[in-house]
């Protein structure tokens, strides 16, 4: 193996220790709510070594999936599941978060919140405050939100810009590097009272690539091992006697 093989292989194991640990973090959330697979985007870099273009493999780009879950009912009436490609939007002591966990709360003071505290936000990005003691909470489809027949607020559902760059938050919340936009479609962007979305991770076919990728590693060590003894054989062989 040359020096050039040897840094190909070295750059094949960053690589594919990255994917394992992206792949194992999939698999260790799969049962938490709202929760978006995480992927990695792989390319090759051109280097002109001894006058030969020789392909390394990049560390990868991290990305999240925007595939929905499935639809688990809870028959928590403040739960909510969205039909679409929308999101739930959250006030975070770093601003504004995006989630599709739907498990919300109503506090003493009515502000209605997310499982880790944060306040959920309407459509013009304000905090929604319920009343405590009207009754139980409906909300329709289009998220619009009633107790005792009269109409509170709604909840907000944006859409993430195709081009906006994902990256994880508290619990299954994302951060986008561009600002959402609110769904004006509420026919194709739906709220359903009292089901939480799960998470999009499917868990064989995770599992099948971490067997995969575990595979192509220790592959990618073994060569490495192997040109280690060939180099060793190589000295002894040419060294002084």
């Amino acid at each position: 193996m040359s020096s050039a093989d040897l840094y190909v292989s070295l750059s094949a194991q960053v690589a594919l220790e990255k994917r394992m640990d992206t792949i194992a973090n999939n698999v260790a959330n799969m049962n938490t709510p709202g929760f978006r697979a995480e992927g990695v985007k792989f390319d090759s870099l051109l280097s002109n070594t001894g006058g030969e273009s020789v392909a390394f493999a990049s560390s990868g780009e991290n990305y999240i999936s925007r595939q929905a879950g499935p639809m688990n009912f809870s028959g928590n009436s403040l739960d909510a599941a969205i039909g679409g490609d929308g999101w739930f939007s959250l006030q975070s002591p770093d601003g504004t978060v995006y989630t599709r966990d739907g498990r919300f709360h109503m506090n003493a003071l009515g502000e209605l919140q997310s499982v880790k505290g944060y306040p959920v936000l309407d459509p013009g990005g304000g905090p929604i405050t319920l009343d405590p003691s009207a009754g139980p909470v409906e909300i329709a489809e289009d998220g619009s939100i009633s107790q005792g027949g009269k109409k509170l607020g709604a909840l907000g559902l944006f859409l993430l810009p195709e081009k906006a760059k994902l990256t994880r938050y508290d619990n299954s919340a994302v951060r986008s590097s561009l600002p959402g936009e609110q769904a004006e479609d509420l026919t194709t962007n739906t709220v359903r009272q009292g089901y939480v979305e799960g998470a999009n991770v499917n868990p064989i076919l995770e599992m099948t690539r971490l067997i995969a990728v575990s595979r192509a590693f220790d592959n990618a060590v073994a060569a490495i091992q192997q040109s280690d003894s060939k180099s060793e054989d190589s000295i002894r062989t040419l060294g002084p006697a």
